[in-house]
């Protein structure tokens, strides 16, 4: 059996251990620390705009806590992209509100703010004014952020930037999650960094941050004996996963380097292929490339999206359709759903290839002849 060629692996920079050894060193084995603070503080300098970094346990956790620090309570409705991992939606569901899903747009695949505009009249109309937005940078590539803080702003409804995926993603050179009013970052196992586990909330206002620390070690209030007059969370990020993040942070900006040139190796073998097109970047646009995505029109390319997964699997090769959307997911049957059918014809066409930042030539080629025994010459 050949080695498994993964989708997006962990990649080390060498320099975590030295961290994560000074937490051993110093005894800070907890939820809490230097490397804490030294992180937070890596990710405020990185994202830039003055932004506050609360550094949680997951992008999962900062959805959540995002949502109560907003004020989203039971029967509220909340806009979501529906194009995403279901960890953007779950959340909703957390603090008992209903999410209302949005469908993508063409240029960068992710929240339409036509189509968002017309979810939130729809809703006022109907007595439910939404009481947050959540757009989804999906696969790096930033969501039309002008255009729906602009919306938002005009309707007064706080957004919740789901950033999980574009650490080093921009539009016009600001950074992908410091442009909502609350910002999420993920640092899972797969994305561009990770801490094995974990993730931030960030935001502009100083107190949101503040706050979201407290919520995140059990809302605990500040007396000698433990009093909670909030209801609180077991979610603060790890002085050792801490330790890690600082290593990666040290290479962000090759790790986003490496992933684009991944894509530009895709970009360059698909040229002129028949019925293969790879997203491209809007003007103003830099996309993290965290995964390299294509879409196989059948009809004119002769095989399908699944012909080429099988034949990527069959060698030990792993590539995945794109997500489901939300809107078609059992769990939530009967939410509310604003679309044209543009996220249902990326899910039926799309597959994202091997991205990570740790490929090797000799891996390129692995896949390169995987594909070329489905598409020919």
């Amino acid at each position: 059996m050949k080695d498994k060629i993964w989708l997006s692996s962990p990649h080390m920079g060498g320099t975590e251990q030295q961290f994560v050894q000074e937490a051993f060193d110093t005894n800070w084995i907890a939820p809490l620390g230097p490397n804490v603070n030294g992180f937070e503080q890596d990710l405020e300098l990185f994202l830039g705009d003055d932004v506050h970094v609360a550094a949680l346990s997951s992008g999962t956790a900062g959805l959540h806590l995002g949502l109560v620090l907003l004020g989203v309570k039971a029967g509220d409705e909340v806009i979501c992209q529906s194009m995403t991992f279901s960890a953007t939606a779950n959340p909703i569901t957390y603090v008992g509100a209903t999410p209302v899903f949005v469908d993508s747009e063409t240029d960068t695949w992710n929240m339409s703010p036509q189509l968002m505009e017309e979810a939130i009249k729809d809703r006022i109309a109907k007595g439910k004014k939404p009481k947050a937005i959540i757009p989804v940078h999906l696969y790096g590539m930033p969501a039309k952020m002008d255009e729906i803080m602009a919306i938002a702003r005009r309707y007064e409804i706080p957004v919740l930037e789901d950033a999980a995926e574009a650490l080093g993603s921009s539009i016009d050179g600001r950074r992908c999650g410091a442009f909502g009013d609350i910002g999420v970052l993920s640092f899972n196992g797969n994305k561009i960094i990770t801490t094995s586990g974990g993730g931030a909330l960030v935001s502009k206002n100083a107190k949101v941050a503040e706050d979201a620390r407290f919520l995140a070690t059990q809302a605990r209030d500040a007396a000698p004996h433990y009093q909670h007059s909030q209801i609180g969370y077991n979610y603060r990020m790890s002085n050792l996963c801490a330790g890690v993040g600082r290593g990666q942070m040290e290479v962000l900006a090759k790790r986003v380097e490496q992933r684009r040139n991944v894509y530009a190796q895709y970009e360059n073998y698909f040229a002129g292929k028949k019925g293969i097109t790879l997203l491209q970047e809007p003007a103003g646009y830099f996309s993290n490339r965290w995964l390299s995505t294509i879409l196989i029109e059948s009809s004119v390319a002769g095989f399908s999206r699944e012909d080429l997964r099988l034949a990527l699997e069959q060698e030990n090769i792993e590539s995945r359709p794109l997500w489901k959307p939300m809107h078609l997911q059992p769990v939530f049957d009967g939410c509310a759903f604003y679309g044209d059918g543009i996220a249902e014809r990326l899910f039926a066409d799309g597959l994202c290839l091997p991205s990570g930042s740790n490929l090797a030539d000799a891996d390129m080629a692995r896949i390169f002849k995987a594909i070329e025994k489905v598409i020919g010459q």
